[in-house]
């Protein structure tokens, strides 16, 4: 429709055409709807289109011949996570129970996607409850949608929970997508899928009108095909919010534009530490790969271990479902015509069979139910103590090397989906991040068969710039992305 490759168009190429009239944000608005209408009946990426998106795009056309664009976003399409209140459109974090009616107020990163000109296109899929109504779920199935595919190969899962903006970015259903992440919701799905996922440090990005599992570990970031286009949308996602009182710490010279620091030389006398994850001999292969790559742009990469891992593991669901049952009645109450306390939610879900056609558990619901109070000692002892070592994984390991970033596998290659059995065992590099509430950015490595493979990079709080730039130079290095196949399931 366009004339161009779409898949490899990044947001300063596009806006390079418009500026010249070979493209208008109307076209570009149309070649993805169109796409939406031709492949995501097979996806389940998105659930819900936009009405006045081509209004939208219309009103960027004009800005622009009138000589007021708003900026790199203006006129690009962008698709929201659906925990991301719009008043314009459902919110339901994938949950029937949530469809009837709309919240009375746009997200704060909605209402600043929307003053920087970006088209919001609509809403994507997500596994239900951003992964946290049951521990046999299968990540990327909701309620309202149903279950996303991974678009490299249909019958294999997208990670979760941010697995409708990764699968429509993978499948050039939207530029830009917005995930969030409680502990790997970005990062996980979009090294399955073969895209840029950018989980920023904790307050960077407000929280204010996005469901919540945490406000202790959630936050929202960009996922993209490029990492100059996660940078450009992360420009504008970030800053400070007084209804969210964790971006009160956001420093006073954190950068204001991350794409112009995305260096062509970043990695050149940048020591990185390879955490030494074992995912299985076909991703190790892919890793030795990146580490030549890492090394052929002047790095230095050294083997390391991070500490306190099985006890981060056993502190942080204890920690979730105190966190969980606060934050989640403290968001209900904002809204209206739904269930307004987790225990309603309870009760829908036990009334309504469609919600149990995947899977029919709510054990972390019931645990959360029956857990400590937000003021009981050993929960508060128990949230700093994850914290605290979260953090000492990372900067412990970065300090007793002099590393600059410390980089692992994303996640195992797809599995199949399968509501009998649920995601099974999913072993990624996310928890010392999500944790800490440290930034990490996972960039496309490479390829085991037709399965994209994911490497994380990560770094200490704040530090954002620095991970995209480096990711960004690997990125430049390698070329390691190529389209979805839409395989139906793996060769024989």
């Amino acid at each position: 429709m366009l004339g161009f490759n779409l898949d490899r168009a990044t947001i300063p190429a596009l806006h390079r055409r418009m500026s010249r009239g070979a493209l208008t944000a109307v076209a570009l608005t149309e070649a993805y709807l169109e796409r939406i209408r031709t492949l995501d009946g097979s996806l389940h990426s998105v659930l819900t289109v936009n009405r006045s998106a081509r209004a939208q795009a219309a009103a960027s056309d004009r800005r622009r011949r009138d000589g007021r664009s708003r900026g790199p976003l203006d006129g690009i399409p962008v698709l929201l996570k659906d925990n991301m209140d719009t008043t314009s459109m459902p919110t339901t974090a994938g949950s029937r129970a949530l469809l009837a009616e709309p919240p009375a107020r746009d997200a704060t990163l909605v209402r600043r996607l929307r003053a920087a000109g970006a088209v919001i296109l609509g809403k994507a899929n997500l596994s239900e409850w951003a992964n946290f109504r049951s521990a046999g779920s299968t990540s990327g199935w909701s309620g309202v949608g149903g279950q996303t595919a991974n678009p490299h190969v249909l019958d294999r899962n997208p990670c979760g929970s941010s697995s409708g903006s990764a699968v429509a970015v993978a499948a050039s259903l939207t530029q830009v997508a917005i995930g969030s992440e409680t502990d790997g919701s970005i990062v996980c799905p979009a090294g399955v899928c073969g895209v840029v996922g950018h989980k920023p440090s904790l307050g960077l990005v407000s929280r204010a009108g996005m469901i919540p599992v945490t406000a202790e570990q959630d936050t929202a970031g960009p996922m993209a095909r490029h990492v100059v286009d996660a940078a450009i949308t992360l420009s504008v996602l970030q800053g400070r919010d007084r209804l969210d009182p964790a971006t009160s710490a956001y420093p006073a010279d954190q950068p204001t534009d991350y794409a112009a620091l995305l260096r062509p030389d970043a990695l050149r006398g940048a020591r990185i530490g390879r955490w030494r994850l074992d995912l299985g001999p076909a991703v190790g292969k892919v890793v030795s790969e990146v580490v030549r790559a890492l090394r052929g742009r002047g790095a230095t990469v050294v083997e390391v271990d991070l500490p306190y891992q099985d006890e981060l593991d056993e502190l942080e669901y204890p920690t979730l479902f105190t966190e969980f049952h606060r934050d989640i009645d403290a968001y209900l109450a904002t809204r209206t015509g739904v269930p307004r306390t987790l225990a309603e939610l309870i009760g829908y879900n036990r009334s309504d069979p469609l919600e149990q056609t995947c899977f029919p558990g709510q054990d972390l619901f019931d645990r959360s139910m029956a857990s400590a109070a937000p003021d009981d000692p050993t929960y508060l002892r128990q949230r700093a103590r994850l914290t605290t070592l979260a953090r000492r994984s990372i900067d412990e390991v970065l300090t007793a090397h002099r590393l600059d970033a410390i980089v692992a596998p994303s996640c195992q290659p797809a599995w199949v989906s399968n509501c009998a059995t649920g995601d099974g065992d999913i072993v990624a590099s996310s928890t010392p991040a999500a944790a800490a509430g440290y930034p990490a950015v996972s960039v496309p490595a490479g390829f085991t068969g037709p399965l994209p493979v994911g490497i994380t990079f990560m770094s200490t709080r704040w530090a954002d710039a620095r991970v995209l730039a480096l990711a960004a130079d690997f990125e430049r290095a390698t070329t390691a992305r190529r389209p979805p196949r839409f395989l139906p399931t793996l060769p024989a």
